[in-house]
């Protein structure tokens, strides 16, 4: 190399020395001198000069040496056959191998036998064979091939690395070895500069706590964090990861997955737009349409955000969250939404899960409303607080505190905490009305069948003859045991203490037809699935409910 800048510095001092002369020349025979086209002359040949030089750096010569070298003509005939600790040099990259053919014309050589590519700290590459064209820089390494970058191992059968881009390819399976990560896949590529394999078809990372399939997948070997760009499955002991796109840290077990994301774990579903997870504490995150999913409860919880703390069993929806409890008729199914919405774990494999703030249920025999619910999957019992109202067909009930009760997906009981108040509308003036302490009603085939008033029991009820109200009853007892039929009271018995009067029609004042604490609140019923998100529909001012005015104490 040192030999060919020296040529090339000499043709040029000649174009120089040359130009001299010929000014001389000029200048002895009386020639007039012309300056600049003298020095236009001297650019001229100065730039083709250099033009020859920069067009020579592209076609350096290979250099070598060897023990033994013999000509071949049997194989081509500029062939070179070079034996025994066989070393070429080329542009900064030196090449080893047992034997090899050199073609000076072609500036090319075949390697054979411990053949080893080696440029600095950068590129260390093994294989029984390898083609290396000097022209182009393209080495095709065949055979028990090994690449080494930094701590990654390269193995294939094919390599063909291009020294101009520092980029590999492999057409037909290999694998990396990085740390105790250990990829394989059908074909593969290798960015040098960029410390980044990219493989596809067929991709697998093998670890010592889980492997990850997928179609097409980017690897850097320093940060060791993979993308995916197709279907990938992450699996391991604890749980499964699904996506379409993503990538994973397989360093500290982070990852972010979108496009159909999903992570299943014991009877657990978390699927979201996107979804952030982290495998060391089992933390994880979704936004957008995120469902929690308990696949042995049936119920699914879904809204915008979501945690879920997989070690813990906890999880927790907000933004337009709501739940479902998934029933063997899918079209009856209940709906429940609030602000917030958790998933606890409770004894064993039962669940608890609370609701809290604006909440509204759904199913097509129960709406209700509260400002916060519990449902307990080991009872079946949930429980309502603060304002809870509940609607079965025709029947508005509400008391301070109540505690539905159901088995197999329908309800059996309700009971009721103070101020228990049952309302039934009859027509748009009159309405059925039973009273208590404290209530218990019970439901067959999902329907209000009895109802039992435990102290302070009062009733309002319109009877009918041939579809037309006879007058009114009016009743007192301690305790009332009250039978329902076709979801009308067909009988009332008054246990303790009675005190019952009917009333023909009209002879009672509109006041008189309405038990203290009355309040009709049809509003607030959801109609549909859909209306649990509508905290109330509009209304006049006199359906609202009148507040208790607070009377002031007379000075003594």
């Amino acid at each position: 190399m040192n030999g060919l800048l020296k040529s090339r510095k000499q043709h040029l001092f000649r174009y120089v020395v040359t130009l001299r002369h010929v000014s001389s020349l000029r200048q002895r025979i009386g020639l007039k001198q012309n300056r600049p086209a003298m020095n236009r002359l001297i650019l001229f040949f100065l730039m083709a000069g250099a033009c020859i030089c920069i067009f020579s750096q592209t076609t350096d010569k290979i250099s070598f040496d060897a023990e033994i070298m013999e000509m071949d003509e049997r194989i081509a005939p500029d062939a070179k056959r070079l034996i025994g600790n066989v070393v070429f040099h080329h542009e900064g990259s030196v090449l080893y191998c047992d034997s090899a053919y050199y073609y000076s014309e072609r500036n090319a050589l075949d390697a054979f036998s411990n053949v080893y590519l080696n440029r600095g700290d950068t590129l260390h590459l093994w294989s029984d064979t390898m083609k290396y064209d000097g022209n182009t820089r393209m080495s095709n390494a065949r055979s028990r091939v090994k690449l080494i970058d930094r701590e990654s191992v390269l193995y294939t059968q094919m390599l063909d690395f291009d020294m101009n881009t520092n980029i590999g390819y492999y057409p037909n399976r290999g694998k990396l070895i990085n740390s105790d990560d250990t990829l394989t896949s059908i074909r593969g590529y290798y960015y040098e500069n960029d410390d980044l394999f990219y493989f596809r078809d067929s991709v697998v990372i093998r670890t010592p706590d889980y492997k990850i399939y997928s179609d097409t997948m980017q690897y850097n070997t320093v940060s060791r964090i993979s993308y995916f760009f197709g279907p990938t499955h992450i699996i391991s002991d604890s749980n499964h990861i699904y996506c379409e796109r993503g990538w994973y840290n397989t360093l500290t077990d982070i990852s972010s997955i979108t496009r159909n994301a999903w992570i299943e774990s014991k009877g657990q579903l978390m699927m979201a737009d996107s979804l952030y997870y982290e495998r060391n504490n089992g933390f994880g995150e979704g936004f957008r349409h995120v469902h929690l999913i308990d696949t042995v409860k049936n119920v699914i919880l879904r809204g915008q955000y979501g945690q879920y703390l997989e070690l813990e069993k906890r999880g927790f929806i907000t933004d337009s969250g709501y739940m479902i409890q998934i029933d063997e008729d899918a079209a009856d199914s209940l709906f429940i939404h609030g602000d917030t919405l958790r998933s606890d774990p409770d004894t064993g494999e039962y669940k608890i899960f609370r609701v809290y703030h604006r909440v509204k249920i759904f199913k097509s025999d129960l709406q209700g409303k509260c400002d916060s619910l519990v449902y307990k999957t080991a009872d079946s019992v949930m429980s309502f607080f603060y304002e809870p109202i509940l609607w079965s067909e025709e029947n508005q009930l509400t008391a301070d505190f109540i505690q539905l009760y159901t088995g197999q997906n329908r309800i059996d009981s309700i009971k009721f905490y103070q101020n228990s108040f049952i309302i039934s509308q009859h027509d748009t003036l009159h309405y059925n009305q039973i009273k208590g302490r404290n209530m218990v009603g019970y439901f067959k085939d999902n329907e209000l069948d009895r109802i039992f008033v435990k102290g302070n029991g009062e009733t309002i009820y319109f009877p009918e003859d041939e579809g037309e109200i006879i007058g009114v009853n009016k009743a007192t007892s301690t305790d009332v045991n009250i039978y329902l039929k076709d979801k009308e009271i067909k009988k009332i018995y008054f246990i303790l203490e009675p005190d019952a009067t009917f009333y023909p029609p009209g002879q009672l004042a509109a006041s008189e037809l309405k038990l203290k604490g009355f309040r009709w609140l049809d509003y607030y019923r959801p109609k549909t699935k859909e209306e649990i998100f509508i905290w109330e529909r509009p209304h006049t001012v006199a359906d609202e409910p009148q507040k208790k005015k607070k009377g002031r104490k007379g000075k003594s």
